[in-house]
């Protein structure tokens, strides 16, 4: 694959991911309230997710969308129920919680579900593969060599942007010492969390 079209990839990429969406809201909503310790099994489910979306369009989207419809519709409602969980467990999070202390044993598992899903069924992802991928990469000449370009452009893409975010709502966060500011930021970050449910289950 040519280098122009990589790069045409990477900047049509990086205006769309770029652009604060479901995924990055609830990206940005998990680091004001818990910080960035832990948010990497988020970060690389939402990778894989559009590695996913990726190499399904490559791949034929249409007929592998219409195969699994069902299965991409029940992935984006459990993302949408499991936001909205995420969204009520922040809302309530004890405001003494030590930050020293070391997350549930699970809650990477749970961390990587929620990014998968919230990934797999955003309507912005899919739509920027569906539509505006092939107008950009002429898919029925990819190769097998074409989509390893092209997952390698996207991962670099993606890194960037998203620990930008994370980097930016870090920072953010060490401005929240009083109680009461950790509360607002809990409640901003829930309320965040259950804006980007809500944009995936409308759209």
């Amino acid at each position: 694959m040519s280098l122009t079209t990589l790069l045409v990839f990477a900047g049509a990429l990086l205006m769309a991911a770029g652009s604060p969406g479901p995924s990055i809201a609830a990206l940005v909503a998990r680091v004001l309230s818990r910080g960035p310790r832990d948010v990497l099994p988020f970060l690389a489910a939402m990778w894989i997710g559009e590695g996913v979306w990726l190499t399904c369009a490559v791949a034929g989207l249409a007929a592998i969308a219409e195969s699994f419809h069902v299965a991409f519709v029940a992935i984006k409602w459990l993302g949408v129920a499991y936001l909205a969980y995420l969204a009520w467990k922040m809302w309530f999070a004890p405001i003494g919680e030590s930050e020293a202390s070391l997350p549930e044993a699970r809650s990477g598992l749970k961390l990587f579900f929620a990014g998968l899903t919230v990934t797999l069924g955003n309507p912005k992802i899919m739509m920027f593969y569906v539509a505006l991928l092939p107008a950009i990469v002429d898919l029925g000449a990819v190769t097998v060599l074409g989509w390893a370009e092209l997952v390698a452009t996207m991962f670099v893409v993606l890194v960037v942007i998203d620990l930008a975010w994370v980097l930016l709502a870090a920072r953010a966060r060490r401005f929240l010492k009083s109680p009461r500011a950790v509360r607002i930021a809990n409640r901003i970050g829930a309320g965040t969390m259950a804006g980007a449910a809500a944009a995936i289950a409308t759209r």
